[in-house]
């Protein structure tokens, strides 16, 4: 069954789309009309793992097979290396504590950026201390950010538009409405990019979604619901927020918002996705 699910989570990566570039400057994408309904995952547990439940998670990714996380709250926000197999922090850096950190990925040369609320500042650390080594600027909130080529980070900022943006600078480069079923979709949080595709947390929601970045199409719904089945210790605020992809393995690594469990998963088809 997990080698047939595998099979199927490759499959989704490579249908959703087919990869793009954002190098250059271009005009606002916005598609009015969907042909194709979004297909409908849900997620199938390989592995379950510790995870520490004082972490607000913000942004989550594995980089160079170390598992990194970002946390949020003023006073509490950082970067941290996690054991994977047992929640430990094996090291950290604090972002200054007048910021609320947020989503966080990794540039290259040992690099990564991490991005803040409202402080209109993107962190620039290098990941062997880790250190804070600059900052980038932007206007308005920042949510997600991921790597999607060479070139290009995508952004969200909790509405219905992903900003590309130059990673060397963090410059605008273009925007892109991302609609489901045709409807905007808001609330677009935590990202990570994967060979094209853009998986977004929805905020508030157990649902992933799978964004094409050149149209703002989304191929894909992913139902998490099944992951923390018991949250009564949990506050209003601490949700599913949190995706790692493993290109060794093609899974996924989930989490949420102070959960105590980091869950390696699949993506397989819904129950009751109509057949295509």
């Amino acid at each position: 069954m997990e080698s047939r699910s595998a099979l199927v989570g490759a499959l989704c990566l490579a249908l959703l789309t087919g990869g793009c570039s954002f190098g250059g400057a271009r005009k606002e994408a916005n598609v009015s009309s969907v042909d194709v309904d979004a297909q409908r995952f849900v997620t199938q547990v390989v592995a379950t793992y510790p995870h520490d439940p004082a972490a607000f998670t913000q942004g989550l990714e594995l980089v160079d097979g170390n598992l990194w996380e970002s946390t949020g709250e003023y006073g509490k926000s950082g970067v941290r290396q996690v054991d994977r197999s047992t929640g430990h922090t094996l090291r950290s850096g604090d972002t200054d504590p007048t910021w609320f950190g947020e989503g966080f990925t990794a540039i290259g040369d040992g690099l990564a950026i991490q991005l803040t609320w409202k402080a209109g500042q993107a962190v620039i650390w290098d990941l062997a201390g880790p250190t804070p080594v600059g900052a980038h600027t932007y206007e308005g909130q920042g949510w997600g950010l991921c790597r999607l080529d060479e070139t290009t980070l995508v952004m969200s900022d909790g509405s219905e538009t992903l900003t590309m943006r130059r990673l060397d600078d963090l410059s605008r480069v273009a925007g892109v409405r991302v609609l489901l079923d045709g409807k905007p979709l808001k609330y677009l949080n935590e990202l990570e990019c994967v060979d094209g595709t853009v998986w977004a947390n929805v905020w508030l929601t157990d649902t992933i979604v799978a964004i094409d970045p050149s149209t703002g199409r989304v191929a894909g719904v992913v139902d998490a619901s099944n992951l923390l089945t018991d949250r009564s210790s949990l506050g209003a605020n601490d949700v599913l927020n949190g995706i790692a992809h493993d290109p060794d393995t093609g899974r996924f690594l989930l989490t949420g918002k102070r959960w105590p469990t980091l869950f390696e998963v699949v993506f397989v088809s819904a129950p009751d996705q109509p057949a295509r």
